[in-house]
C-alpha cells in the first residue's frame, strides 16, 4: 500500500492541512493497514449522503470515544471534484484524521484509471500489499457498519501490532487470504512425497534382499 504513495505528497484533514511529504511519514501513516480508497465529489448526490455514514464508520473504529484501540485502518479521500472549491467543501464533511491529494495533483485521476471507478461514491478497500480486497464497500458499510472491518482484518491478514513484540512481528511475513489453503495444500503434497519416497526405499531393500538370496543360493564355483 505504501508503494502507491511513497512519492506523493498525502494531506491532513485538519485545520492546518499538514503535509505528509517524506517516505517516513508516508510509511508510518500507512503501513500494516487496511487502506479505504474514497472516491467521490461534492456535486454527487449520493456522495453526499454516503459521507455521514463514513465519518461515522470511521469515528466507531478510530475515535478513542469510541474504541480504546484504533483500528489499523486509514482513510484517503480521492477527489474527483470539478474545483478546488467543491474539494474543501466535501472535506468538511469527512473525518479530520482522512487524508486526501491536492487537487492540482493529477495523481488523483491516474487513482480513478488504476481501479476501474465507474461510479461514486466507491470505497475501494486495498490489504497491506495493495491488491484490493473489496472493490468497492459502500453497500457493506451502509449495512453492517463498523462489523464489517473485523471480517476485512482476517481476510487481510493485518498483523496486530498491539499484541506482538518486535522478534514476532518481524518474524511474521504478511500472507495473502489464500495462504492457510495454500499451506494446506503444500501439507498434503509434502506427506504425499514422503510415502512415496518410504514406499520406494522399502522397495529397494525388497529387490536388494531378493538379489542377496540369488547370489548366495548359487554355485561357488
Amino acid at each position: 500500500m505504501v508503494d502507491l504513495f511513497i512519492d506523493r505528497v498525502l494531506v491532513k484533514n485538519n485545520k492546518e492541512q499538514d503535509e505528509l511529504d517524506t517516505e517516513r511519514e508516508i510509511v508510518m501513516r500507512l503501513q500494516n493497514r487496511i487502506l479505504m480508497l474514497f472516491f467521490a465529489s461534492a456535486a454527487c448526490e449520493s456522495c453526499q449522503q454516503f459521507a455521514p455514514t463514513l465519518k461515522d464508520f470511521f469515528k466507531r473504529l478510530t475515535d478513542e470515544f469510541y474504541v480504546d484501540r484504533s483500528a489499523q485502518i486509514a482513510l484517503l479521500y480521492i477527489s474527483l471534484d470539478l474545483s478546488e472549491e467543491q474539494q474543501e467543501s466535501f472535506l468538511k464533511e469527512l473525518p479530520k484524521k482522512c487524508l486526501f491529494l491536492a487537487f492540482e495533483d493529477p495523481y488523483r485521476r491516474e487513482l480513478e484509471a488504476m481501479f476501474n471507478v465507474e461510479q461514486l461514491p466507491t470505497v475501494v478497500v486495498l490489504r497491506p500489499d495493495c491488491s484490493i480486497l473489496i472493490p468497492n464497500a459502500v453497500e457493506e458499510i451502509r449495512h453492517l457498519g463498523p462489523d464489517c472491518y473485523r471480517n476485512w482484518q482476517e481476510a487481510a491478514d493485518v498483523i496486530d501490532r498491539n499484541f506482538m513484540i518486535s522478534e514476532d512481528f518481524q518474524e511474521k511475513s504478511m500472507r495473502s487470504f489464500s495462504d492457510p489453503v495454500r499451506r494446506l495444500k503444500y501439507k498434503v503434497e509434502d506427506g504425499k512425497e514422503k510415502k512415496k519416497k518410504k514406499k520406494c526405499r522399502k522397495d529397494a531393500e525388497v529387490n536388494e534382499g531378493a538379489d542377496g538370496k540369488e547370489e548366495g543360493g548359487g554355485s561357488p564355483w
